[in-house]
């Protein structure tokens, strides 16, 4: 059951990290501008225990509201797990806030933050962690960090449009 809960909480981690990598499209004056399609990266997590593992995504994004909405659907997978995420989150005058669930294994949280000039900062939260993330969007490539205290420490990764 422990295992259950470390590995639901990594998911989760990595889940609200990517849906947070969709958040902005740096020099325009809509946060999500340009967003619109598939994207693709990989990455790597750090844990708790020094272990590092490669991970390979896979997202389709979808932007309504006058390109301050959008909702995406996440596939990702490393050597030890797979999950499915749905996100849908909202920018207005500045401020990123949104919800999602990763639907194999019931999990849900949320995120809020700043973003300006294709740059966010935010803090995300789910039942048991939260973390710190940094967001970098420019053209057809994202960016981010997020470190942590629990058992993810550190998640880097780089997605680009397909």
């Amino acid at each position: 059951m422990l295992r259950k809960i470390v590995s639901s909480r990594r998911i989760a981690l990595v889940s609200i990290l990517l849906v947070a990598a969709s958040g902005s499209a740096a020099a325009q004056s809509l946060p999500f501008t340009g967003l619109t399609g598939s994207w693709a990266g990989a990455g790597a997590i750090s844990l708790s225990d020094g272990s590092k593992e490669r991970l390979r995504c896979k997202a389709t994004y979808q932007v309504s509201n006058g390109e301050r909405r959008l909702l995406q659907s996440l596939r990702c997978a490393s050597d030890s797990y797979r999950f499915d995420l749905n996100s849908d989150v909202v920018s207005q005058d500045g401020t990123i806030a949104g919800s999602w669930s990763e639907t194999s294994r019931g999990i849900s949280g949320s995120i809020a933050g700043r973003e300006s000039g294709g740059l966010i900062s935010a803090v995300i939260d789910a039942p048991g962690f939260s973390a710190s993330l940094s967001l970098s969007t420019r053209g057809n490539k994202q960016s981010f960090s997020i470190s942590s205290e629990g058992d993810i420490r550190n998640v880097t990764i780089n997605m680009s449009r397909n």
